[in-house]
């Protein structure tokens, strides 16, 4: 029936410092940017151009003036690396706020933001 998760909503009040964050000091790339009227753009970042799963950066209050009751606070979700002790140096190299890493007997993991203070997990697959 379902074969993979597609694509995940991250609401957002300004999609140029999402679009900079995600690219610039997460290195996605842009999987999407097409106009989608006067006032909205479509925007999918992803960690590269092969990965099938992207967020899309929509903007919140053009999604609360379409739909008046849309949930537009941030969904929990947890991204994955192969090298967590990279991806935690890297980030703080960036300027990104990163929380204290968590060392659990399912795997490692830290929490960080992004520019708008969402918070995000990074877990470590083996």
């Amino acid at each position: 029936m379902i074969n993979k998760i597609g694509k995940v909503t991250i609401y957002v009040n300004d999609q140029a410092a999402a679009k900079t964050f995600w690219t610039e000091k997460m290195n996605f790339v842009v999987k999407l940017e097409q106009p989608m009227g006067p006032s909205m753009t479509w925007l999918e970042v992803g960690p590269s151009e092969g990965e099938f799963t992207t967020f899309i950066l929509y903007d919140k209050t053009l999604m609360k003036q379409q739909k008046p009751d849309a949930n537009v606070e941030h969904p929990s979700i947890l991204l994955s690396t192969t090298d967590i002790e990279s991806a935690y140096t890297q980030m703080q190299e960036k300027g990104i706020e990163v929380g204290k890493m968590l060392r659990m007997p399912y795997g490692n993991m830290f929490s960080f933001k992004d520019n708008e203070g969402n918070e995000y997990l990074l877990r470590e697959d083996k």
